[in-house]
């Protein structure tokens, strides 16, 4: 599959039945899965209120804080405290989680993965001049939260957009002007 840049404003919000948000879809396998059935998913939600999360058992999930002034996330007797452009939180999707938005409505970036099926790890970095990625993923998301991003052969990113790559393997030289980027990388298991 050809990279494919994502525009994340220009990609469909769908509200929750709970009213405390919405959620942007960026891409889901297989191809047209529904939240019971995906073997992995990367979005982006808009969260307006805090509340308990929904479970996703046998999912692994990590979240990472892409714009607000932070979010609170409970997972039982554990309390993270997430500030954008900063490292993600795992955690495994039957737990139970919980948000708090101290600072009011933030927006996040939520990576998931089938356990057994796939594994995952999502982190971020600041770019600033040139930097190798060197790639072994079946699935590599570069999402730009900030900042400009060069990547050789592929499309710049500018905030708030993403690149989805399947299959493409080796290194990527990327020169960052005060990029602040969130790197998934997603891998079939055997």
């Amino acid at each position: 599959m050809p990279a494919r840049l994502i525009q994340l404003d220009r990609l469909p919000a769908s509200p929750w039945k709970n009213g405390g948000g919405s959620t942007r879809q960026l891409a889901i396998h297989p191809p047209g899965a529904d939240l019971d059935r995906f073997d992995w998913r990367i979005s982006c939600a808009q969260v307006t209120r805090g509340g308990p999360f929904s479970a996703f058992p046998g999912v692994d999930r990590s979240l990472a804080l892409l714009r607000g002034e932070g979010l609170r996330l409970a997972l039982g007797d554990d309390v993270h405290e997430l500030r954008p452009c900063a490292d993600a939180v795992d955690f495994a999707g039957e737990a139970a989680a919980g948000a708090e938005l101290p600072g009011g409505p933030v927006e996040d970036l939520n990576v998931m993965s089938r356990r057994g099926a796939w594994r995952h790890r999502l982190w971020h970095e600041h770019v600033g001049g040139e930097r190798l990625l060197h790639n072994d993923a079946d699935v590599l998301l570069l999402l730009c939260n900030g900042g400009r991003l060069l990547i050789d052969g592929h499309p710049s990113l500018q905030a708030g957009q993403a690149l989805l790559l399947e299959d493409e393997h080796g290194a990527l030289c990327m020169t960052g002007e005060a990029a602040c980027l969130h790197i998934a990388q997603l891998y079939r298991r055997p």
